[in-house]
């Protein structure tokens, strides 16, 4: 087993542990499902954090190379610190930055929708934990779209498969899994 595998590994033994219950709840969507996913239980330990970070990083470093990473608050902002506090340990991502997303232009101050370093002209990645139909990460697609940027790539750590990957290829991405269905004990 290579150490990218133990590493994926752990964070789903991780995942199932802290994360994952059999029992009917009402997703963000409106949908009926009978398991429930809170990844903030994973991603708030140290452990968790670290492993998911290492992995995000892994898949960021493959394929189309990005000079952000984002997501919409509050649920991708664990996610985009982890993924950074890993590049600050990989001298081949150490210019990498991030960012997170509000559902409206903040009240006052600069009134801000998009905090960090985002600009203007920048490749992104958005990150969530959890997709089910991706209408949070659709919505961050367009409002960072609007502000300049372009959005190359789509990952989260647990896809549902309930509709997210499809609404993305709508929009000419790919949603990049760490984790689907199949890696859950439905």
């Amino acid at each position: 087993m290579s150490d990218n595998e133990r590493v994926r590994q752990k964070l789903l033994e991780l995942i199932l542990e802290v994360s994952f219950e059999r029992r009917e709840v009402t997703l963000a969507s409106g949908r009926k499902s009978d398991f429930y996913l809170d990844l903030r239980q994973t991603l708030m330990r140290p452990d968790g954090v670290g492993l998911a970070g290492v992995l995000m990083l892994g898949r960021l470093q493959q394929g189309v190379a990005v000079q952000a990473v984002g997501g919409m608050a509050v649920g991708a902002v664990p996610l985009v610190s982890a993924v950074l506090a890993a590049a600050g340990r990989d001298e081949r991502s150490r210019d990498l930055v991030g960012f997170f997303v509000r559902k409206q232009p903040k009240g006052h101050g600069l009134a801000r929708q998009i905090e960090g370093a985002f600009s203007e002209g920048q490749t992104v990645a958005l990150v969530e934990d959890t997709t089910t139909t991706g209408g949070s990460t659709l919505d961050a697609v367009e409002i960072v779209e609007a502000a300049g940027g372009k959005v190359a790539r789509v990952l989260c750590l647990v896809d549902r498969g309930e509709g997210a990957a499809e609404a993305f290829a709508e929009r000419g991405l790919t949603l990049e899994a760490l984790f689907g269905r199949s890696d859950l004990p439905l």
